[in-house]
């Protein structure tokens, strides 16, 4: 079986900024303290679905919150192993593995910390292909699995353990919770068994994670044309190129929500782009025409570098390239997009592929 190692774990952070669409909260924290805990406790075997039995339980690790409020309240290490034991009691059950609720950002992260902490694996996939600003924008949603029971804890030894009817209204007393515990919180929830997971996750995405961030180290390092060879490994469609001239951003209700504006520079020139993130960039506009949205994933590159730019990260001044990166089908159905489509977050205009404007 393949391993994260301390090598693996770098590539996959830095792939995961790309998959997180802007959000996700910045990996780095996150892959410090799973760094840490390799180092304690050893590599992390990495390991399909098809490798474990089909009654199985699995449990899904993350942060909840504001990603900007993480960056200033950094984790102790416990609270997510604490999440995982309150839900095992729970359940009167040991997880076989951890998971992903999503990809991107740092939700990649502490599931292999949580991982290397608890001795257990971890399985390549995930149950979104990128990030998503709240809890019940997830396949698990399509294809009926429960968000709960779902543990909260917090940095002073706080445990909330939630049984909704729904996960939209998870998503409501959870982000009320996280704002109580200081705007941020570890969450194990979305426990599945192997045989429930099949359809509801989207394949390999650590693997193309760490794909990815390898493309980046390279371009970072070699590489005269770095924003071309990560459009190229995270199969995107450059978009827009640009300098930043204004930031907002407010944090709020769990959020960290705002738009970047941007002036085209180069082949794009004399234009003007929009971006608009709730945690994640959810919408782009070129002189006031969508051209990119959700649920297609929309990335903000360092023009020079190569290097993935998060939402919370954005200053003024940058010069970034925007790729445009499709989403795995599984969220073009009719059914997905009614639950995290372009008209999820108010925008009164119908989901386009990425490719089918700039293929």
């Amino acid at each position: 079986m393949p391993h994260i190692d301390e090598h693996a774990l770098e590539d996959i952070a830095e792939g995961a900024v790309i998959l997180g669409s802007g959000g996700g909260g910045d990996p780095y924290i996150g892959m410090l303290m799973a760094r840490q805990a390799i180092r304690e406790h050893g590599a992390v075997e990495l390991v399909t679905l098809e490798d474990l039995d089909g009654e199985d339980l699995v449990l899904c690790c993350a942060m909840m919150g504001a990603p900007t409020v993480m960056v200033e309240k950094v984790p102790g290490g416990d609270e997510v192993v604490h999440a995982v034991r309150a839900v095992e009691r729970y359940l009167g059950r040991r997880a076989a593995a951890t998971m992903s609720g999503e990809i991107g950002g740092l939700n990649s992260m502490m599931p292999i910390y949580a991982a290397a902490r608890l001795r257990l694996p971890l399985v390549d996939c995930d149950g979104t292909g990128r990030a998503f600003p709240q809890v019940h924008m997830s396949l698990y949603t399509l294809h009926g699995i429960s968000a709960t029971p779902f543990a909260l804890t917090d940095a002073r030894g706080n445990t909330v353990m939630l049984e909704t009817v729904d996960k939209q209204t998870t998503e409501i007393l959870a982000r009320t919770l996280t704002i109580a515990m200081g705007g941020v919180a570890q969450v194990a929830a979305d426990a599945a068994t192997v045989s429930e997971l099949r359809e509801a996750t989207v394949p390999r995405t650590v693997t193309q994670a760490r794909r990815i961030g390898a493309a980046i180290r390279a371009a970072r390092n070699q590489d005269a044309q770095p924003v071309e060879t990560v459009r190229r490994a995270a199969e995107g469609f450059l978009v827009f190129e640009g300098r930043v001239e204004d930031v907002e951003r407010s944090t709020g209700g769990g959020f960290s929500t705002g738009h970047a504006d941007l002036d085209g520079i180069d082949g794009h020139k004399g234009r003007h782009m929009r971006l608009d993130f709730q945690n994640e960039f959810l919408a782009a506009r070129i002189d006031g025409d969508y051209v990119v949205t959700v649920p297609d994933l929309i990335t903000l590159l360092d023009r020079d570098s190569g290097q993935p730019i998060t939402a919370e990260g954005v200053r003024f001044g940058y010069r970034v390239a925007v790729v445009g990166i499709p989403v795995t089908p599984k969220w073009r159905t009719s059914a997905g997009l009614g639950l995290a489509g372009p008209r999820c977050f108010g925008y009164d205009v119908d989901y386009v592929p990425v490719e089918e404007r700039f293929g």
